[in-house]
C-alpha cells in the first residue's frame, strides 16, 4: 500500500484537504493508501524540544538542525521510499516526477520551517528538493499536501475511471481543454455548439484544438517543448 509519511513540526496540520472527497475516502474507508505524520520535535535532545539554531555565517532566522532531522528520518522502517524536501529552490514538481513516485511504496516528505534545513542532512540522506511554484511559503506543509495528493490520485481505484486521467493537463505535454455543463445558457454565455452536436469525432477535434490554444497562450514553455517533439 502507498504510504505517505510527513516529517513536520506541525502534525496537527494534517490531513487537511487530504482527508476529504475521493482522496479522503480512499484513505479512511477503502484503505487504498495510508498517511502518517512524524513530529520532528520529538527527536530533539533539548528538553524544551528546540530543533533549530542560528544560521552558520550569520543572518536572520533559524535553521533546522541536521542531527534532529537525521534522527527523525532514521527512525522510519519499511521499504525504501523517495525522500522529498519541499523547498522553493527545488526542482519543479511535474506530472512526470509524480508518476514515478506514485509507482513506489510511498513517499517521505520533509517540511521545512524558518530559513530551511541544514544542507548536510539533505545530502547525507539523499533528499530530493521539490518546489510547487515560484513563491515562498512559511513552511512546507501546504506544499507537502500538494505533492501527496498528486501522487495519491494516480493510485488505481482512488479516482475511479482510469481513462479520465489520460487527457488531463501535462499528461502529454498539453494543458486540459475547458469544461462545460448545464445550464446550457449562463449569463448570456452558451455552451459551445460542437459539444452538443453528438458528433464524437468533432468533439474530440475541438477539445484537442482547445488544448493546443490554451497551452500556446498560457504556457509557451510547454508549447515549445511539445512542438519540438513533432
Amino acid at each position: 500500500m502507498f504510504t505517505a509519511t510527513v516529517l513536520t513540526m506541525f502534525p496537527e496540520a494534517f490531513p487537511g484537504p487530504l482527508g476529504v472527497s475521493l482522496i479522503g475516502t480512499a484513505w479512511r474507508e477503502r484503505g487504498l493508501w495510508s498517511l502518517e505524520t512524524l513530529d520532528i520535535r520529538a527527536f530533539s535532545d533539548d528538553r524544551r524540544g528546540f530543533l533549530d539554531d542560528t544560521p552558520a555565517g550569520g543572518g536572520s532566522g533559524a535553521v533546522l538542525k541536521a542531527d534532529v532531522v537525521a534522527r527523525a528520518v532514521d527512525s522510519l522502517s519499511g521499504p525504501k521510499r523517495p525522500l522529498l524536501y519541499m523547498s522553493a529552490r527545488g526542482r519543479p514538481l511535474t506530472q512526470a516526477r509524480v508518476k514515478e513516485w506514485a509507482k513506489a511504496d510511498g513517499i517521505v516528505v520533509l517540511c521545512g520551517r524558518f530559513e530551511g534545513v541544514d544542507q548536510r542532512v539533505l545530502d547525507a540522506r539523499g533528499f530530493e528538493e521539490v518546489s510547487v511554484g515560484d513563491a515562498v511559503l512559511a513552511g512546507g506543509e501546504a506544499a507537502a499536501m500538494v505533492a501527496i495528493e498528486a501522487c495519491v490520485r494516480l493510485i488505481p481505484g482512488v479516482l475511479g475511471a482510469a481513462e479520465s486521467l489520460s487527457s488531463e493537463s501535462f499528461e502529454d505535454g498539453l494543458l486540459e481543454y475547458p469544461q462545460y455543463t448545464r445550464p446550457r445558457t449562463f449569463e448570456g454565455q452558451e455552451i459551445p455548439e460542437v459539444l452538443l452536436s453528438g458528433d464524437h469525432k468533432k468533439v474530440a477535434q475541438w477539445r484537442q484544438e482547445q488544448r493546443e490554444i490554451t497551452t500556446r497562450e498560457r504556457r509557451p514553455d510547454l508549447w515549445a517543448a511539445h512542438t519540438a517533439k513533432d
